[in-house]
């Protein structure tokens, strides 16, 4: 008797295999700054990418860069233990390209050259050094989601461990964000931590800061007029950086962080002060203990918070776009773009 039609086909066909849709292919970016050490692998989408994987470590590399001028032996093992990390969750990717970046610890640093030629003899990565240009560029492409493309200007600043970028970016006809100027100074959560004694900044220290910052700024804003272009209401202001999550989660009351809540929340200039007025109040110990700031960057709200009062004083936008994303996003979306056009 012969078996039902329906069983004779029951095991797939060998040809069935050919109409597969073929894997994207899949790329990872490191970010390695003064503070965090940041890892992302993605695959392409047509509407971005979709993240596989993602890490983040706060490993102070540029502790006591100030005063030495060299990286230091502590703060050298716990980045390599951690790009450590990095380099076995990437063994099981097949990748079809990587860049891995080192920023402004890396760049200030006496010994930065060596410390490079030792990740790559003690971790396998391979850590290119590159200009504050280069972050500005790479840190706007990551924002470009978040960018309104109504408004004609973007003002973006990344407010990192070691020193903080500002870029000034236009968008043409065509939706397309140009960048067209950049700046870096000298003053980031660590180095303004590191250059006060105590846990904390005192109302002058944190004066002196926001100071410091306003003159750093000003031949930036001398240069390009922005001042003049925010009084037309065509300016969005959009900042990266731990600083400023911590301010967005501490702001909402978040029982824990939530990337998801944070990334893209506006903020006004009044909630900000609110949030800087309430984290000068927080006793150290339970900024340590708060789920949303914690040990590693309890010294390090009130420097950053100073640093963004500062910028804020210089363009009064009255709003603020926090980002939690940013050069790591950029690396991967120059990967995409380059792996595209080596197809065509």
């Amino acid at each position: 008797m012969k078996k039902p039609y329906k069983k004779r086909f029951s095991k797939p066909l060998a040809y069935k295999k050919s109409f597969q849709k073929p894997k994207a292919p899949t790329f990872a970016a490191i970010d390695l700054g003064t503070t965090n050490c940041r890892l992302l692998v993605a695959s392409p989408t047509p509407a971005g990418f979709a993240v596989r994987e993602t890490f983040s470590r706060i490993t102070r590399l540029g502790e006591g860069l100030i005063s030495t001028g060299n990286l230091s032996e502590r703060a050298m093992k716990r980045t390599i233990s951690a790009l450590k990390l990095c380099a076995k969750k990437l063994e099981k990717y097949r990748l079809a390209g990587t860049r891995f970046v080192a920023t402004e610890a890396c760049r200030r640093a006496k010994n930065g050259a060596e410390f490079v030629k030792r990740v790559k003899k003690e971790a396998g990565i391979d850590l290119e050094i590159i200009s504050f240009e280069e972050e500005c560029r790479l840190g706007v492409a990551g924002c470009v989601p978040l960018i309104n493309r109504k408004i004609r200007h973007a003002l973006v600043f990344d407010i990192g461990g070691g020193s903080t970028e500002v870029s000034w970016a236009k968008i043409d006809d065509s939706s397309t964000v140009c960048l067209e100027g950049a700046l870096s100074f000298p003053l980031g959560v660590i180095t303004v931590s590191e250059g006060f004694t105590g846990k904390g900044l005192s109302s002058a220290a944190y004066r002196a800061v926001v100071g410091k910052v306003v003159s750093y700024l000003q031949p930036f804003e001398d240069k390009f007029g922005i001042a003049d272009v925010i009084a037309q209401g065509d300016v969005q202001m959009i900042a990266m950086s731990g600083t400023v999550t911590t301010i967005g989660a501490f702001h909402l009351g978040l029982p824990e962080y939530n990337r998801s809540v944070v990334d893209g929340l506006a903020l006004s200039y009044d909630d900000l002060a609110k949030a800087k007025r309430k984290l000068e109040k927080l006793p150290f110990a339970e900024k340590e203990a708060h789920p949303c700031i914690g040990p590693q960057r309890a010294d390090l709200t009130l420097p950053g918070c100073a640093i963004l009062q500062g910028i804020c004083e210089m363009w009064p936008i009255g709003e603020v776009t926090i980002a939690d994303r940013g050069l790591r996003e950029g690396v991967l979306l120059d990967l995409i773009r380059l792996h595209g056009k080596e197809k065509k």
